[in-house]
């Protein structure tokens, strides 16, 4: 998906949920079923390899489990003038869900890809994608719809290749 939205020209951004190593700045966070964790400077914070970051794309680093939280992702979205946010990512129940809420709150479409998400249980993670169809009953799709969707732009625009397109 990544590959193919590059290939479209479609913004890739990144979210980060990093905490201080003083833990100062978890808030009520820690009141929940969740220990301590994404601490800066531990390998629990890094993007996983695989994904791939490239120039271009933008990294949100994030208190709080939605995106949207005293970051400055509403800044970053309207100047690339977005509509639709495609979301990946764990924990459905958790970062996924408080993202994919307040990204309907500001009027945003949303596609959670339902095979590039994961709960902390499935009972937590199927719970989750019924509430955010409940906002938007279009809001849950899956990569091969998406990466389709993606190659129909590509089609229709004429797009080039962004130049971070492996092979």
């Amino acid at each position: 998906m990544i590959a193919a939205a590059r290939e479209a020209m479609i913004p890739v951004i990144f979210s980060q949920e990093v905490h201080r190593s003083n833990l100062i700045d978890f808030g009520r966070e820690l009141d929940g079923a969740e220990d301590i964790h994404c601490l800066e400077g531990t390998t629990d914070i890094e993007i996983i390899d695989s994904l791939d970051r490239c120039d271009g794309d933008y990294l949100i680093q994030k208190r709080r489990y939605s995106c949207f939280f005293s970051t400055d992702l509403e800044i970053l979205l309207k100047g690339l003038k977005v509509e639709t946010l495609i979301i990946c990512g764990f924990l459905t129940d958790v970062c996924v869900h408080y993202t994919s809420v307040d990204a309907h709150q500001h009027d945003y479409n949303v596609k959670v890809v339902v095979d590039a998400v994961r709960g902390s249980s499935e009972e937590a993670h199927e719970a989750a994608l019924k509430a955010i169809q409940y906002l938007q009953r279009d809001g849950l799709t899956n990569s091969e719809e998406v990466v389709d969707w993606l190659r129909q732009y590509i089609n229709q625009k004429g797009r080039e290749k962004s130049d971070c397109l492996e092979g």
